[in-house]
């Protein structure tokens, strides 16, 4: 048989065994491009901070970042292609409300991007810098855990870069392949000095932005690009902050406990109405929101580490590149994490 790789599947008459891409007569099986592995449905809509408006999650962030930079004078937004709206419109319409002064476009470099950033910060400034894909931050890795997580420190609380925030378009979309897919929170979840921050919706989206652009430490703030126009709420226009460090439990559970963040919030949920219907068995499911520093308190109430009946589990992809054609089979889909319910319980 060919080179390629394949799948066994076993019948009542034997096993037949598929190319994998391939149907039974050797047409292409088509997996759709584009298609999501979860359902969004939008939260219930805010009514503590004033009047809302329909918005995605790109328009609650272009809302965040025209809401700080009509409130701080200082605050600078940068990065590739910004200046035109960026290549997911985060930013339409900012540089012509605001001028060419405040909203700019960098050259190619993400190490200069953060560089500047943190030269911006360090002067007093707020810097709002964007790395066109979460992929494309390793060249600014240094940058940023060797300089910008360390400047307070290496001084003495005589200087620091709080002022500084990256953003970055972050996880898959169905067929963004190796270099448009990655998910890099876990590079910098141990790097004291910097917070790190993913939300699920577009009113988590504005909230925790504004309350990453107003702490006084560099943040990193990855966005789900697949919730950039698939996630729809209704949005409160005035700035309002959600505080870091503080996870939210979206379902109390009395049998499991499911910890998620950004898009995989979505999943848990599916996973955990799957659990209810199919097992009996009840979760609790918690958005994390901030990776680091992550809210301990929420997530390990009551010493719960003593009193664990199963093994924790991990859900997540392979350890093997992002593919392309694969992806189905790669993301911790919702029967992945029902398998791994399922386990624990049998455990």
């Amino acid at each position: 048989m060919a080179a390629a790789a394949r799948l066994v599947l076993r019948t009542a008459s034997g096993a037949k065994v598929l190319r994998a891409g391939l149907g039974w007569l050797g047409a292409p099986i088509r997996v759709p491009h584009a298609a999501a592995h979860f359902t969004f449905h939008p939260d219930p809509v805010p009514t503590r901070h004033g009047p809302t408006q329909k918005m995605n999650l790109f328009q609650s962030i272009t809302s965040a970042l025209d809401n700080t930079l009509s409130s701080d004078p200082t605050a600078v937004i940068f990065g590739e292609d910004v200046a035109f709206g960026g290549v997911f419109r985060c930013t339409v319409g900012l540089r012509d409300k605001y001028g060419k002064d405040r909203v700019f476009n960098t050259p190619l470099c993400e190490q200069g991007i953060v560089g500047f950033g943190i030269g911006v910060a360090v002067a007093g400034a707020t810097a709002i810098a964007e790395i066109q894909f979460a992929d494309y931050i390793f060249p600014a890795f240094d940058q940023i855990v060797n300089e910008a997580a360390k400047y307070r420190y290496r001084s003495g609380n005589m200087f620091d870069c709080g002022n500084l925030t990256i953003r970055a378009p972050w996880g898959c979309v169905g067929h963004g392949s190796l270099y448009h897919s990655q998910s890099p929170e876990a590079f910098f979840a141990h790097c004291p000095g910097i917070k790190v921050v993913i939300p699920r919706s577009p009113v988590q989206a504005k909230g925790l932005l504004l309350s990453c652009i107003a702490d006084k430490n560099p943040c990193i703030f990855f966005e789900p690009k697949i919730l950039y126009r698939a996630a729809v709420e209704q949005v409160p226009t005035e700035p309002y902050l959600i505080p870091l460090s503080q996870a939210e439990v979206l379902q109390e559970g009395s049998d499991v406990t499911l910890v998620a963040w950004g898009t995989q919030v979505h999943v848990m949920k599916e996973v955990a109405a799957m659990a209810q219907e199919k097992l009996g068995v009840s979760c609790e499911v918690i958005d994390l929101q901030t990776i680091l520093p992550w809210d301990t308190e929420t997530v390990c109430k009551e010493e719960c580490f003593l009193n664990l009946e199963a093994p924790i589990a991990r859900v997540c992809g392979y350890d093997t590149p992002f593919p392309h054609i694969f992806e189905p089979f790669y993301i911790p889909d919702k029967w992945k994490c029902f398998d791994a319910v399922k386990r624990m319980i049998n455990y």
